[in-house]
């Protein structure tokens, strides 16, 4: 285990790190293109103005991170757990997560146009004010997300746990939801559905 260190300026350009663990650490103007992580965990450390640009990651874990001015431009997640973690003035498009768990990840003014979510469990997340317009969250768990004035125009949200969504407070022009959904919808306006 790595723990209270810093990396400035490190390339790791296209490596594949395994089973390796980071607690504390700081990740400085590191190149991580095309980089890829299978069972690696970061534990409450800072990544800024690193660069995520088409890397992947398996199984690994950013538990409690701190992502600043970072670019993850074609970035995948698969099976990744990032509780608890935050993004601040990074770009985040299109950023392609399957499965894991991203509860209570701060997402604010994110801009996720495009971006896609499948099967993840997105319990608590802040998305207020994100832009996630034709972005995909489906089969997702949105319980007890803050979704204040997020815009989810023509994005498809099939699937998912919309409880927390307030229709009257969120941008919705041509959003895909599926029958039960709207049931919940129509709830959350008032509406009795017979």
């Amino acid at each position: 285990m790595t723990e209270d260190q810093t990396f400035h300026r490190v390339d790791w350009y296209a490596e594949e790190l395994t089973a390796r663990a980071f607690t504390r650490c700081r990740f400085l103007e590191v190149d991580l293109t095309e980089a890829s992580t299978r069972g690696v965990v970061f534990t409450d450390c800072t990544f800024g103005n690193v660069r995520f640009n088409a890397s992947k990651h398996a199984d690994s874990a950013f538990t409690g991170c701190t992502f600043e001015r970072c670019n993850l431009f074609d970035a995948e997640f698969v099976d990744c757990k990032l509780v608890g973690s935050g993004f601040t003035e990074c770009s985040l498009r299109p950023l392609r997560v399957t499965g894991g768990d991203w509860s209570f990840v701060n997402l604010p003014g994110a801009d996720l146009r495009g971006s896609t979510f499948q099967g993840v469990r997105l319990r608590e997340v802040d998305l207020i004010r994100a832009n996630c317009v034709e972005a995909v969250f489906t089969d997702s768990d949105l319980s007890g997300a803050q979704l204040h004035e997020t815009k989810f125009s023509r994005a498809d949200l099939r699937g998912s746990d919309l409880t927390a969504l307030d229709p009257r407070h969120a941008e919705l022009d041509g959003t895909i939801i599926d029958a039960g959904q709207a049931v919940v919808l129509a709830g959350a306006l008032g509406l009795r559905v017979r």
